[in-house]
């Protein structure tokens, strides 16, 4: 049997470090500390080629039990719907009313942060409320 791999999530945006705070915010994630000889992640950029500068920013689970998120610049704008998207779990094991409420609850909370309700989706037979959100730059993802 394959032993389980570790893995990072890698988000292509056109401002990698201000969509990696925003995460941060979202999962309650840390910025990790600076490489060794630079007192802030700014002196780091500023050592970089200027190509290079804001071209990548990441951010962790403090409990390391997430995956690492990785946010990399890239020249081309958002133009269609996510084919992968997060899932933040906030419902889980709730029902009815009482789901809905954390669900308006995290999203007011999001939105307060740059995020966009997209919209509702009732339960049905086969699945709980979720909602649809997107993130500073528009990705898509659930509150679930």
């Amino acid at each position: 049997m394959a032993s389980v791999r570790q893995f990072q999530v890698t988000f292509d945006c056109a401002e990698p470090e201000r969509v990696a705070r925003f995460w941060c915010e979202v999962l309650g994630y840390d910025v990790p500390s600076p490489p060794e000889g630079y007192a802030t992640w700014d002196d780091f950029d500023r050592s970089l080629p200027p190509e290079k500068q804001g071209s990548w920013f990441a951010c962790s689970d403090p409990s390391g039990v997430g995956p690492r998120l990785f946010f990399q610049r890239v020249p081309e704008g958002k133009v269609v719907k996510n084919r992968v998207h997060l899932d933040v779990r906030v419902g889980t094991g709730l029902v009815g009313e009482e789901r809905l409420a954390a669900l308006e609850a995290e999203c007011a909370r999001l939105v307060a942060l740059g995020a966009v309700r997209v919209r509702l989706l009732l339960a049905d037979d086969d699945n709980e409320s979720c909602m649809v959100m997107q993130d500073i730059e528009g990705n898509e993802f659930c509150l679930d």
